[in-house]
């Protein structure tokens, strides 16, 4: 291969890596044979555009199975379509990528009902513009399509302290990361709590969110205390950064006086 070919595909691979998700997976052909419809056939398309799916790069293939590169074969048996499941298979078709949390779902109230109408995953994240898990989602208007709200009420407020923990953990490595940290073993066990305590609520059983999350919030207080202390040898090395200066300030200070008598005592 020329230099000029090589230089050629290595633009190329950095331009499609530096793309946004979105961009790569709206080439799919599932993509645009479902924009240039109409009504019902052209919604989904738009409501996947909002989703936290979308953001990370998950098209209509990843769940739907088929071929996105060719027309003719996207919704072929043979190409591994699996087209929209029935009712009850929703948990089992979300639960190929959320195992923890179907799993979770499956041994609760919702998932034991599944067969009689239980709520299941679509009724409550929707099923094309899924947004981010968060406590929004345990609201009084979606719960209550189905029953009272009180029993829902209190598995948010049990999850409420260990959500706004986990943010604040978040947070904190974020900002170590922009400056320049490691802190890549930290995320890897934040994003694993995160899952156990997605998993907890989706059982929805009062007394085991209120037992679990304790557990949840003791890994979570060991990598807030590992980011404090993090912070305490940043600012220690501020503190001393600052005295250094200060000493350099003070000796270019005395230098000055000094060299300044010497100059008058030349003069005299």
């Amino acid at each position: 291969m020329s230099r000029s070919l090589c230089y050629l595909f290595v633009v190329v691979m950095v331009a499609c890596w530096s793309m946004p998700a979105q961009l790569l997976a709206a080439d799919s052909v599932c993509i645009q044979c479902h924009s240039g419809q109409a009504g019902a056939l052209a919604a989904p398309v738009a409501d996947w555009r909002t989703s936290v799916h979308a953001e990370n790069g998950i098209s209509c293939n990843d769940c739907h199975g088929g071929d996105p590169t060719d027309f003719g074969m996207a919704m072929a048996p043979e190409s591994g379509f699996l087209g929209a499941p029935d009712y009850a298979d929703v948990p089992a078709f979300c639960g190929r990528c959320h195992v923890g949390v179907a799993d979770a779902y499956q041994a609760g109230a919702h998932g034991e009902a599944i067969e009689e109408g239980g709520a299941q995953c679509v009724v409550c994240h929707g099923n094309h513009a899924i947004q981010k898990a968060s406590l929004d989602l345990i609201n009084e208007e979606n719960c209550s399509q189905c029953h009272s709200y009180e029993r829902a009420a209190l598995i948010r407020s049990s999850l409420v302290e260990t959500d706004t923990l986990a943010t604040k953990v978040e947070h904190d490595l974020d900002r170590l990361y922009r400056l320049g940290l490691n802190v890549e073993d930290m995320q890897g066990r934040l994003f694993n709590q995160r899952n156990s305590f997605h998993r907890i609520f989706h059982g929805v059983d009062v007394e085991r969110v209120r037992q679990e999350t304790s557990g949840v919030q003791s890994k979570l207080g060991e990598i807030s205390n590992e980011v404090a202390a993090i912070d305490s040898t940043l600012e220690q090395r501020k503190l001393w950064g600052s005295v250094v200066i200060g000493l350099f300030v003070l000796v270019g200070v005395i230098f000055l006086l000094v060299r300044k008598t010497y100059e008058e005592e030349e003069k005299g």
